[in-house]
């Protein structure tokens, strides 16, 4: 099998070039466990970069991303993205995005 490229952040770790994109997960309860399934897939891969965003199915993304990587979240890099009303120079409706 061939292995994900990856880079080295500035903290020094590293993380694969090619990650797992969310759009339209969380959006049917019916997909719920196909889609955790595919996401611990791509991680058993290699591929450790999850991409969502908090628009995604009002946060549904988040919550399967969440328990797609329950158990080996310190093995995974979550990028996700806030609302542009949540978004603010202070930062605290940013960390209140966070949260909830």
């Amino acid at each position: 099998m061939t292995q994900v490229p990856q880079t080295k952040l500035r903290s020094g770790a590293s993380v694969t070039v090619l990650g797992q994109g969310t759009w339209h997960m969380g959006e049917s309860g019916s997909n719920h466990s196909a889609e955790i399934s595919s996401l611990r897939c791509g991680l058993d891969l290699g591929m450790t970069l999850i991409d969502t965003a908090e628009m995604y199915a009002s946060g549904g993304s988040e919550r399967v991303v969440g328990q797609a990587v329950s158990g080996r979240r310190d093995k995974s890099f979550i990028v996700s993205k806030v609302l542009p009303s949540n978004a603010s120079r202070i930062g605290e409706l940013v960390n209140a995005a966070c949260v909830t």
